[in-house]
């Protein structure tokens, strides 16, 4: 009896791996996805789904993007999910549902979602300096004068510390480096080696975000939107609060109990051959995208041990679509609650911003973690109000509506494309469908 005592005891005092996720003590409808009987019983119309459809086709048939996946979800329904196209154009490998992408800003969301969890335990106040967690942040400057011939710089003190709630909504003042449009932070931030977005290098994100925290900011916290490497830190700052590599957290807590089965930082060799190619357009044709500041291989290669916040997961559509499916549910999923309601909301359709993102008359506000459209947005047929959104740098692209109760992803792999205007035409033939 004493033993088991003991081991109850050890059970409730062993933290974060258990309280993350509680079971629900309500009924969901349509809680986990399923596949619909056909589109009008989640009121849409088979023949403009089947329009949908051409025009997904049509996109790859006039050469636009080389392949891409596609899913739409309605009432927790899987109403369509097709594949078209090409995951490897040189070898003419074609495109399956369930090939792996390079999702890169997709994984924002998902960090995001994941420091919300810790919230909920009581752990931090979103408003709380990131400084009391990550001394290496404490007394931050703004960035008042550069000298491109030697990196020079001078500064001035930051009026406060940079907030929790900063990081999350790109208010903080941090920079993107590589991808900055400042080229004094993208000197600042190569001179200090800082890595971006994701590396086959043996690195951790713990030392990236110390270098990153002793670098100048862009602006005053909280002055302007800035898209940042916020995410990044929130992922060192997962491992902090949870005290597990954020690799490890992000499986155990959120992976695992959604039956994520494909999303990984770094993919197993098992998996590997699912990932698909980055294409880049050349003379008319498609050719692999060839390493630059980055190796595109890093999912399959390298030491391992960078897992970027801000952009380094891969995963499939109906992956991210189930991870979306969830916040539409209001934070539950598979039995579990995830979040609660109001802090579901909190996360996916507040305004963080005001003004600062969308500007006095824009189509959209920013959430905790999404561009969520707003009167505007829906006046100029963009979504409902209150639908959230984002995309990656490889050309993936995902929305939202609470509303509605759809869930949209549109997965392709491409840099340096122009003309693509798929995700427009996704968004507006799935609205195109709704039949109640």
């Amino acid at each position: 009896m004493k033993l088991k005592y003991l081991l109850l005891c050890a059970l409730l005092s062993s933290g974060s791996s258990l309280v993350a996720q509680t079971k629900l003590t309500t009924t969901i409808p349509h809680q986990n996805l399923v596949e619909a009987k056909n589109p009008e019983a989640v009121g849409l119309s088979s023949e403009r789904v089947q329009r949908l459809d051409m025009a997904l086709k049509n996109i790859v048939t006039d050469n636009k993007v080389p392949g891409l996946v596609a899913i739409l979800i309605r009432n927790g329904q899987i109403v369509y999910h097709q594949a078209y196209g090409f995951a490897d154009v040189p070898s003419q490998k074609p495109m399956q549902k369930d090939a792996i992408f390079r999702i890169a800003s997709m994984s924002k969301a998902i960090t995001a979602t994941a420091v919300m969890m810790l919230y909920e335990e009581g752990k931090f106040g979103l408003d709380d300096p990131i400084s009391r967690y990550i001394p290496e942040f404490r007394n931050p400057v703004v960035l008042k004068n550069f000298r491109f011939s030697d990196s020079t710089y001078t500064t001035e003190p930051a009026k406060s510390e940079i907030t929790i709630r900063q990081l999350l909504n790109h208010t903080s003042g941090l920079g993107y480096g590589v991808i900055d449009a400042d080229e004094r932070f993208k000197a600042l931030y190569h001179k200090a080696g800082i890595v971006d977005l994701f590396t086959t290098e043996s690195v951790s994100i713990g030392d990236n975000i110390k270098k990153l925290a002793k670098l100048p900011l862009h602006h005053q916290p909280g002055e302007k939107y800035l898209y940042s490497e916020g995410l990044d830190v929130m992922g060192y700052f997962v491992e902090i609060m949870s005290g597990m590599p954020f690799d490890e957290y992000l499986r155990t807590h959120l992976f695992e109990p959604l039956g994520m089965k494909d999303t990984y930082f770094y993919l197993p060799e098992t998996k590997s051959d699912r990932l698909v190619t980055i294409h880049k357009p050349e003379n008319g044709r498609w050719i692999p995208f060839p390493t630059t500041f980055y190796d595109p291989d890093y999912p399959r290669k390298g030491a391992k041990r960078f897992f970027s916040g801000g952009a380094g997961l891969s995963s499939t559509a109906k992956d991210y679509a189930t991870f979306l499916q969830m916040l539409v549910n209001g934070g539950a999923y598979n039995g579990r609650r995830f979040l609660s309601r109001f802090n579901t909301e909190l996360l996916t359709t507040s305004n963080q911003t005001g003004t600062l993102y969308g500007g006095e008359n824009g189509p959209s506000h920013f959430s905790l973690a999404f561009s969520v459209v707003n009167q505007n947005g829906q006046n100029r047929g963009m979504g409902s109000i209150g639908k959230y959104n984002w995309g990656g740098y490889f050309n993936t692209n995902y929305f939202a509506d609470p509303k509605e109760k759809i869930v949209a992803v549109l997965m392709k792999q491409t840099q340096g494309v122009s003309n693509d205007t798929s995700e427009a035409t996704f968004i507006r033939m799935i609205y195109q469908t709704l039949d109640d």
